[in-house]
C-alpha cells in the first residue's frame, strides 16, 4: 500500500514504491520511442494568460509569487503560475519552436504538474503526467487519431494494471447530432453530457432544459445518443436509427468508424465507441478519448485527450494536433494501494561484497568495480563486522547475493535466499537474469 505523505496532495514514494513508478515510466517511454515519439521538456512556469487558454480553471492554478515579485509589473494574464497540465504549454512550445521542428512532429513528455484541488485517491496537487501528441503544420491527417489510440492501448497493456477500456467518441459526431435536433449551444450541451457519469441522466436532462432551453424531446434525443456504446462499428447503425441528419454528424461518424474498425482488428476488447464521452474542454474538435480501469471506474479516467485543431496558432498559421495524457501518479497510487504489482526488492543492489577485515576494503572495491563493469549493481560493506551481521544487513535491504573473498584470493558468492554458496570469479560471474536488476512483478 502506498504510504501517505505528511503534506496532503504531494505524494512521496518509499524506495520499493519508487521502483514501481520507475517501471511504469520506463515502460511508457520505451513504448513511445518504439513508435517514433521524441522526448521534450517544457518549463514548469507559464503566464496565467497562456494557461487559461484551456478553459475556466483559474481555481486550479498555483501562482508563483516570488517570481512575480522579481518581475515588476507581472499581473493579470502576465502573472506567472505553475503549469497544471502539459498540453497548453506544449502548444506554446510548438509555436515558439516551429522553425526547428519537422512536421508532423511526434512528441512525448513526462513531467510533474501542479493543480490546486482537494486531494483524494486519484487526485493530487503535485503529480506526474505522460503525454504523447502528433502536431501538424496547417493540416494533420486523420490517420494519426487512429494511431494514437493504438499506441496508448499498447502502452497501457504493458503495465501491471487491471483490464482497461479506451472509450472513444467524436466531437463532430456529437455536435452535428445536437445541431440536427435544434440545440445550437453545442459546447454547452457537451459540458452537460460530460457530467453524465457524475450526476446521472435525470439531472443532465434538467440541466439541458433549464440552462440550455432544450425541450423534453431534445433532452431525450441527446441522452439517447449518449447511451450508445459498442465494441465494434455497429454504433453507426444505432446513430442512424435515431433519425437525425447533419453533414458534421456524417463526418464525425465516418471518422469514429475508422478508429473503431482498426482497433477491433489490432487491439480487440481494449477500445470501444462510447458516445457519452464529451470532454468538456472547448478546444477539442474531433476525436476524444477517455480510459478507465475495468472494475475501478470510480478512480476516473487514467488517460484522456483528443484532437485539437486551433490550440496552437501563429497569425494565419495553425498547428493542429491530437494527443493523450496518462495520469502516471493516479495509476501508480492505484497499483500500490490495490497491490496489483510490487518490486522484487527495495534496492537496485544485487550483490553485497563483504569485508573479512578492515584492511580488505580496497580489495573489495576492486571486486565491486569488476562486477559493476559488467553491469551488476554492487555495494561494499562499510565495516568488517561478523559475516552473520553482514549477511543480515543484505537481507534487510533485500540484496540477494553476498560475496566473500578468502585470504588466498579466491572468491565465493552466496544466494542468501536459498543458502547456496559457490566459487565465483568477479571477471566472469553473473547473477541470474531476473536478479540483476529489481523487477516489478504483477500479483496473481
Amino acid at each position: 500500500m502506498a504510504r501517505k505523505s505528511s503534506l496532503s496532495g504531494f505524494p512521496e514514494w518509499l524506495p520499493q514504491e519508487r521502483l514501481v513508478e520507475l517501471h511504469v515510466l520506463d515502460t511508457l517511454r520505451r513504448t513511445f520511442e518504439l513508435h517514433g515519439f521524441s522526448s521534450v521538456e517544457t518549463r514548469a512556469v507559464e503566464t496565467v494568460g497562456q494557461l487559461l487558454r484551456k478553459g475556466e480553471i483559474d481555481k486550479e492554478v498555483y501562482a508563483v509569487s516570488r517570481l512575480q515579485d522579481e518581475d515588476a509589473g507581472a499581473a493579470g494574464d502576465d502573472a506567472l503560475a505553475l503549469h497544471f497540465d502539459l498540453t497548453v504549454p506544449f502548444a506554446r512550445y510548438v509555436v515558439e519552436n516551429a522553425g526547428h521542428l519537422a512536421f508532423p512532429f511526434r512528441r512525448y513528455q513526462i513531467q510533474k504538474v501542479w493543480r490546486g484541488e482537494r486531494p483524494q485517491e486519484g487526485r493530487a496537487r503535485e503529480f506526474t503526467q505522460a503525454d504523447i501528441d502528433v502536431v501538424g503544420d496547417g493540416s494533420l491527417p486523420f490517420r494519426y487519431d487512429v494511431e494514437l489510440a493504438l499506441v496508448i492501448a499498447e502502452a497501457l497493456g504493458a503495465l501491471p494494471i487491471p483490464e482497461f477500456q479506451l472509450r472513444i467518441n467524436n466531437r463532430k459526431l456529437a455536435e452535428g447530432f445536437y445541431r440536427g435536433i435544434g440545440l445550437t449551444d453545442t459546447p454547452g450541451v457537451l459540458r452537460s453530457i460530460d457530467k453524465l457519469e457524475k450526476i446521472g441522466a435525470g439531472k443532465v436532462a434538467e440541466l439541458l432544459k433549464s440552462e440550455l432551453g432544450a425541450t423534453d424531446e431534445q433532452a431525450r434525443s441527446a441522452l439517447s445518443l449518449a447511451a450508445i456504446r459498442t465494441e465494434d462499428t455497429s454504433f453507426v447503425e444505432q446513430v442512424r436509427a435515431l433519425g437525425v441528419s447533419d453533414p458534421l454528424l456524417d463526418e464525425g461518424l465516418a471518422e469514429l468508424e475508422q478508429v473503431i474498425a482498426e482497433a477491433v482488428r489490432r487491439v480487440p476488447g481494449r477500445v470501444i465507441a462510447d458516445l457519452s464521452i464529451a470532454r468538456g474542454l472547448d478546444y477539442y474538435t474531433g476525436t476524444v478519448y477517455e480510459t478507465v480501469l475495468v472494475g475501478h471506474e470510480s478512480l476516473g479516467s487514467i488517460c484522456s485527450g483528443g484532437r485539437y485543431d486551433a490550440l496552437a496558432s501563429k497569425g494565419n498559421r495553425t498547428f493542429p494536433g491530437v494527443g493523450l495524457s496518462i495520469g502516471v501518479t493516479r495509476l501508480v497510487t492505484r497499483i500500490l494501494n490495490q497491490d496489483f504489482a510490487a518490486a522484487s526488492r527495495q534496492v537496485p543492489t544485487a550483490v553485497l561484497v563483504t569485508l573479512a577485515d578492515d584492511d580488505s576494503w580496497s580489495a573489495a572495491q576492486d571486486v565491486a568495480a569488476a562486477l559493476r563493469g559488467r553491469g551488476i549493481p554492487v555495494e561494499v560493506a562499510a565495516s568488517a563486522e561478523k559475516f552473520g551481521k553482514q549477511i543480515k544487513f543484505a537481507d534487510r535491504r533485500g540484496i540477494p547475493f553476498v560475496w566473500f573473498t578468502s585470504a588466498d584470493g579466491t572468491h565465493e558468492v552466496k544466494d542468501i535466499r536459498s543458502g547456496e554458496q559457490v566459487p565465483a570469479d568477479p571477471l566472469s560471474w553473473n547473477p541470474p537474469a531476473g536478479d540483476r536488476w529489481p523487477a516489478v512483478l504483477p500479483r496473481a
